[in-house]
């Protein structure tokens, strides 16, 4: 079922494993009532979903006790999948949505996730600190970037400075030049050959 996460991710414990296989009913099953996935896009949840967001755990292995905000995180990508891949890390995930936010708290509570915590509402509403923030296409990245940068932590415990990490697509040229400075991008076909990947990248923003 997983085989696609495993070819990228062949330490997962069996526990893992599990949870990753999971995640499949769970969503086919929720998205028949709340769509939080294309319809015709749930049949590729593994790599346009599943492994998608977990480029971020190849872009950074965060460190045991790193807190991370997946902001507007819809059915929770990527937060979820990062959360199975680093246990021991803890994930806030907010979304203005509720709707969306409930399916992604059953999925958590389904599989046993224990790492994860929820917030509806808006960012303006989260005053945590955290490591990083994640975030998977929801707005230009000099927004995300001005409107976390209150959340994140000024203590530094990764091998990269804190700050935001994102999943986009396409050509990011324009977008990018307000902190083109602050910025690096990355492109996903680097770790992941599916032709899904041709065009995607991670955006790193740091003020460190």
């Amino acid at each position: 079922m997983i085989s696609t996460i495993k070819k990228y991710f062949p330490n997962l414990s069996e526990s893992q494993i599990a949870q990753f296989e999971a995640l499949f009913p769970l969503y086919k099953e929720w998205n028949d009532k709340i769509n939080v996935i294309s319809r015709k896009d749930i049949d590729n949840l593994e790599v346009n979903h599943i492994l998608h967001s977990l480029a971020i755990g190849k872009f950074i292995s965060f460190l045991p006790g790193s807190s991370i905000l997946d902001l507007g995180t819809g059915g929770g990508f990527p937060a979820i999948p990062l959360a199975i891949l680093f246990p021991d890390v803890k994930f806030h995930l907010i979304d203005r949505i509720g709707k969306k936010l409930k399916v992604a708290q059953a999925v958590a509570e389904a599989i046993g996730l224990e790492n994860v915590s929820f917030q509806h509402g808006d960012i303006g509403e989260c005053n945590g600190k955290f490591d990083f923030v994640v975030s998977r296409a929801v707005m230009p990245q000099a927004d995300i970037f001005k409107l976390t940068k209150k959340n994140i932590s000024k203590t530094q415990r990764n091998g990269l400075p804190n700050g935001v990490i994102t999943l986009k697509g396409g050509d990011l040229s324009t977008e990018l030049l307000p902190i083109q400075n602050i910025s690096e991008t990355v492109d996903i076909s680097d770790w992941f050959e599916e032709p899904f990947f041709n065009t995607k990248k991670i955006v790193y923003t740091t003020s460190a």
